[in-house]
């Protein structure tokens, strides 16, 4: 939990890390003190590899966001505009700066824990939620959600079999239509569509 919420004590070391995510290349910087300090992560890497790009729409939030790895590559990808927001002040620095590195102009990442200081509304969300922040912020990301799409909004998410991606799924089907679009070493990604009430 404490890379999620503080990392303040940590000495930096910031470094450069390179990676080639669907035939594009990348360079972003890391810390210690944030998620996946070494590269783009194995589920990162999945879920921007499953979601259908052309239907992510002109605006997309990224919560929980890192260093920036989805915003910026979805955003470089698709000309969409996206927010990135997390409550990792240290994370929420790297990201701008990546924003910067890559060239991408559609893109800010800025403070926000969860969904407190987001007001907009998107048609799609991204997120790699922080599974050791605990069950109770990743359901707050997950099912908060629906408050912030369109209504025809999606939320695409990657999570581990083995941190309770069934059990997930069952919770939350009566807010979304949930798609299970790649399974991989453990790995789930879910397209989540939010379910209209009539």
């Amino acid at each position: 939990m404490g890379q999620y919420f503080s990392n303040e004590k940590l000495p930096s070391k910031v470094k450069k890390t390179t990676c080639n995510i669907l035939n594009h290349s990348f360079t972003f910087l890391t810390d210690n003190g944030v998620f996946s300090k070494d590269g783009v992560d194995f589920g990162s890497r999945l879920l921007l590899e499953s979601i259908p790009l052309k239907e992510v729409g002109a605006k997309v939030l990224d919560v929980g966001c890192g260093y920036g790895t989805l915003g910026i590559v979805v955003s470089k990808l698709t000309g969409a505009k996206v927010d990135m927001v997390d409550v990792n002040l240290r994370a929420i620095h790297l990201a701008n700066r990546n924003i910067k590195e890559n060239d991408c102009i559609n893109a800010l990442a800025y403070e926000s824990n969860c969904y407190s200081e987001v007001s907009e509304l998107y048609n799609t969300i991204i997120t790699n939620p922080p599974i050791r922040a605990g069950k109770k912020i990743v359901y707050d990301i997950v099912l908060n959600a629906v408050n912030y799409l369109d209504v025809s909004g999606k939320l695409f998410l990657v999570i581990r079999k083995e941190q309770g991606a069934k059990s997930l799924i069952n919770d939350i089907k009566d807010v979304y239509d949930v798609t299970v679009l790649e399974r991989s070493k453990g790995f789930y990604i879910l397209e989540c569509v939010k379910k209209i009430i009539r």
